[in-house]
């Protein structure tokens, strides 16, 4: 069973940064590609960024995009999220999500086409 653990988050100011980390275990990480979402109290998930298995197919939600990296390392199992200039509109609940696929440039950006999630990390953005 595929287990998703996401680190990182925490309280910063306005134009600071974060990384966040999601440690995938369980099967083989470089068989999935992986997502990022977010969703804060009140609001439905949303797409945040994905990552391909290949690492060459990447996409983002347009309000991060210039601000936002995703990127992967097979070899650690882990799936990164560089958040630079971030913004007191960025606070939110971080999720990592994982999705078995046969193709190395598949990616993913619907919550439905995920199958597993991890439990999520906080981050908050203060003015």
């Amino acid at each position: 069973q595929v287990q998703l653990v996401e680190s990182g988050g925490g309280l910063v100011q306005a134009g600071a940064s974060l990384r966040l980390s999601c440690v995938f275990s369980g099967r083989t990480f470089s068989s999935y590609a992986m997502g990022w979402f977010r969703r804060g109290p009140g609001k439905e998930r949303e797409f945040v960024a994905a990552i391909s298995r290949s690492a060459e197919r990447i996409d983002y939600i347009d309000s991060v995009k210039g601000r936002f990296t995703i990127s992967r390392d097979n070899a650690k199992d882990t799936v990164y999220l560089e958040m630079n200039s971030l913004k007191p509109e960025d606070t939110d609940v971080y999720y990592c999500a994982a999705q078995f696929t046969y193709y190395q440039n598949n990616y993913y950006t619907k919550i439905s086409d995920y199958t597993y999630w991890g439990q999520g990390t906080q981050v908050t953005v203060s003015s």
